[in-house]
């Protein structure tokens, strides 16, 4: 039975010859994930079920990224909880502040994913990792314990949604404009419980940067997983960054989707996403005179040396609106390191801009930029729910680095066209 590339790789991962949409099957787990707010958790279950040691040391990776460093006593006490366990368990893959950065930027960085394979996180951005052509998928704290002991996973099989991108992008148009303007098709529920596969001829001239975005956020529209069939320009990537090879699995010709939806990029322009959805998108100049407070430039989203050249390429020699905060995050040491070597902080704190270290903090309205009552931001995160940054009666605008940078400058919603 021909089958789509999420389908191939659950079933090699299951042993069978071939699966189907609705089936439940039990798969092999090649990497495992947690970060210090959801480890602890996975932990107490992992040590509950009676579990005396995790199923593999080198495939499971616990990263502190989320509240460090450290915000409160609270949050000491998770990334301890985190360390300590990773230290008695011997895990190969334990990352602490000043080696790690945001976990779904630094693990492809590091060459810890490649094509083919299955990852398991406890963070709803696992789907990230459909960028290089894996299956990656979220779960919650008490099925990654069990991950954790066993190194398997119950899966139902999704069914696949196929979004074929056709056409030429515009100059400031990145992949960060290409899933919200998917997601606005889909909604936030369009996709739920589904395989999103990104094809097409400029899915194929997109870089990995831009791949991982749009994977990130497959989640944002409900999917059970996005997934970029990967190429040469994935195999270029990992042969950097991995010693394994993995497995360039593609979809078979006559494999069945659930629905195969063309989207043409001709003539689309820069997306934000309005409050209090991913889903509320409109193209900039729609929303141009919505004054903003803050500019958050980082994330698991956009948080890569790509998105930090792309804002330094349009604060360059200008600087920030009085009124506006702007913070920049690198998603990791090695995006921190190539910012600072190649000129970028230079730009950025020109322009009056912070710079912060590597941590997801500002996306959740953990620390380091909590957004006040009444305050907007524009942000390159992945979510503007109510109260996602900050007070419940602040808003966010969803956006790429270029047009979160005009903005900075012209203190409201803004295209980089404007300047």
């Amino acid at each position: 039975m021909p089958m789509t590339i999420t389908e191939k790789i659950l079933a090699a991962h299951a042993g069978k010859s071939e699966v189907h949409p609705g089936e439940l099957i039990e798969v092999r787990v090649d990497l495992a994930l947690a970060n210090d707010i959801t480890a602890p958790l996975a932990i107490r279950v992992f040590q509950r079920m009676g579990a005396d040691r995790v199923f593999d040391p080198e495939k499971v990776a616990l990263i502190q990224d989320h509240f460090v460093p450290n915000k409160d006593i609270d949050s000491a006490e998770q990334a301890r909880v985190t360390r300590e366990f990773s230290r008695e368990q011997g895990l190969k893959h334990f990352y602490e502040i000043g080696e790690a950065g945001i976990e779904h930027v630094m693990l492809p960085e590091r060459g810890m994913v490649v094509p083919g394979d299955v990852v398991i996180g406890a963070d709803s951005h696992t789907c990230t990792y459909g960028g290089l052509g894996a299956f990656s998928s979220g779960v919650g704290s008490t099925d990654l314990a069990g991950v954790m002991a066993t190194g398997e996973i119950w899966v139902k099989v999704p069914p696949t949604i196929r979004l074929v991108f056709e056409g030429n992008l515009g100059r400031w148009v990145q992949g960060k404009d290409l899933i919200l303007h998917a997601i606005g098709l889909l909604g936030v529920e369009g996709a739920r419980y589904r395989s999103l596969e990104f094809t097409g001829p400029v899915i194929e001239a997109l870089s990995m940067e831009g791949r991982l975005t749009m994977a990130n956020m497959a989640v944002e529209a409900g999917a059970k997983n996005g997934i970029v069939p990967p190429d040469q320009v994935t195999r270029a990537y990992v042969a950097e960054r991995s010693s394994r090879v993995g497995e360039y699995c593609a979809g078979d010709p006559g494999a069945e989707y659930e629905r195969v939806i063309h989207i043409s990029v001709d003539g689309l322009q820069p997306v934000v996403a309005c409050p209090n959805s991913p889903d509320n998108t409109a193209p900039v100049p729609e929303v141009r005179d919505v004054r903003i407070d803050q500019v958050f430039i980082g994330s698991c989203t956009n948080g890569r040396i790509e998105d930090l050249r792309s804002a330094a390429q349009v604060l360059a020699g200008r600087q920030r609106h009085k009124d506006v905060r702007v913070i920049v995050v690198p998603g990791s040491p090695l995006v921190y390191r190539q910012a600072l070597n190649e000129g970028l902080f230079q730009v950025f704190l020109d322009a009056g801009a912070v710079i912060g270290p590597p941590t997801c903090g500002p996306c959740l309205g953990g620390h380091m930029g909590v957004l006040a009552k009444k305050e907007r931001a524009v942000s390159t995160s992945n979510r503007n729910f109510v109260g996602r940054m900050g007070h419940p009666e602040s808003e966010v605008y969803l956006a790429n680095p270029a047009v979160a940078a005009a903005s900075a400058i012209l203190g409201r919603v803004a295209s980089p066209e404007e300047l």
